[in-house]
């Protein structure tokens, strides 16, 4: 379907990127091959030139990824988007295609551990520069701006400390200092923020969470708001090798179908649980966007069409008591990822953020008593009952070591 701007995004979700097909098939045709066959020679040699309509070879493209390319386009308002076999494929081309030695990138503190890790191991030894700084604070991204500045990398909210970034403002600092903003829309997806109507220059996915929302993928998206930008990332990806194969790329556009349903009820249900954190006796503190006692809770009113499922918590009792909560839940999995229709727990010190290392992670605020939620698509009582009587074996074992203590 390619006219998507008269229809809303519940239905885009559903049609976008889907063509006519042979046989009248209502949904994109797996097209499990590694090659095409060519008409002839001179039809060949015209696809190799740029020049003929059709397929080569499926590292450089293929049918069923780009139904799914351009749903997923059309849901961002971007004008290409490009398949990667993960996240961190599509992260590292970005990183890849707009960086040089000697060039300066500007990074959020509160991001997904291996983006941390890559820039910092990886890019640090071809020679570019690295600041990440806490980028809710835009005194903090004005300061950090460099003449060499190339790129500004957002995560926002931010991975796990959920701080909240204003785009609008850092796309403005961005520009003026002659740099791309490229913004990781993972935690919130095109259902509720679409960081092109701020001024965004690319925006990437891991596809593995919110928007394939089933936890059996593993898939990045690279999209971009100027054709422009789209050849030379196209170039990088084709030559590095990181692209998603096709029968992913086939249950990403089928798990997009129900993106709006599926962020409406992680929505409903986050706040929920979140508001019950809050109130309980052992919890210290509660982050969460939809909670007024969010810091930057109005920065998300203005940039966020919904809250999202993700919560992070720290428990009275510290790491000691995450560490039991964990261990009791039985609805909620003890699992890493996140944005799928189950609910998952995780210690991000111990687990996602553990490649950061101690000092990345206090800079950036993700300390050892840390846990984080990723709210599913179950009834909201149920999730809050297996909360609940975690949160009661984590009480009865802090009033045991207490009158341990007294009786010393």
């Amino acid at each position: 379907m390619e006219d998507h701007k008269n229809i809303s995004f519940e239905s885009m979700c559903v049609h976008a990127g889907i063509d006519e097909y042979e046989f009248g098939s209502v949904v994109p045709p797996i097209y499990q091959t590694s090659t095409f066959k060519f008409k002839s020679a001179q039809h060949g040699a015209a696809l190799f030139a740029g020049e003929g309509k059709g397929h080569i070879y499926t590292r450089m493209s293929n049918p069923t990824i780009e139904a799914m390319e351009d749903s997923v386009a059309a849901l961002e308002g971007g004008a290409k988007a490009l398949g990667c076999a993960s996240g961190m494929a599509a992260i590292n081309v970005v990183f890849a295609t707009f960086l040089s030695a000697g060039d300066h990138v500007l990074c959020s503190q509160a991001v997904y551990g291996p983006t941390n890790t890559l820039l910092r191991t990886v890019y640090t030894r071809f020679g570019v520069e690295v600041s990440f700084v806490d980028t809710s604070d835009l005194n903090a991204v004005k300061e950090a701006m460099r003449p060499e500045t190339k790129l500004v990398y957002i995560e926002t909210p931010g991975n796990p400390t959920l701080a909240i970034s204003d785009l609008g403002e850092i796309v403005k600092i961005a520009h003026e200092g002659g740099a791309k903003v490229c913004v990781d829309n993972t935690f919130m997806s095109p259902a509720l923020q679409k960081p092109f109507e701020f001024g965004a220059d690319v925006v990437v996915h891991s596809m593995t969470k919110f928007l394939n929302g089933h936890a059996d993928v593993v898939a990045g998206i690279i999209v971009v708001k100027e054709p422009s930008d789209y050849s030379p990332l196209k170039k990088v990806l084709n030559q590095t090798g990181g692209v998603i194969d096709p029968f992913n790329s086939f249950l990403v556009h089928r798990g997009i179908k129900t993106l709006a349903l599926r962020m409406e009820r992680h929505c409903e249900n986050a706040q929920k649980v979140a508001e019950f954190l809050e109130k309980h006796d052992l919890i210290q503190s509660v982050t969460y966007p939809g909670l007024r006692s969010h810091p930057h809770y109005f920065t998300g009113l203005k940039q966020h069409k919904g809250h999202g499922g993700m919560i992070t918590f720290h428990l009275k009792g510290g790491y000691d008591a995450g560490e039991i909560m964990m261990n009791s839940v039985k609805l909620c999995q003890l699992a890493v990822s996140l944005g799928g229709v189950e609910t998952l727990i995780q210690h991000p010190a111990s687990m996602t953020h553990f490649s950061m290392g101690p000092d990345a992670r206090k800079e950036a605020g993700i300390d050892e008593g840390m846990v984080r939620l990723s709210v599913g698509i179950e009834h909201y009582k149920d999730i809050i009952k297996d909360l609940e009587a975690a949160l009661y074996e984590v009480g009865e074992a802090l009033t045991v070591k207490q009158e341990k203590n007294l009786f010393r």
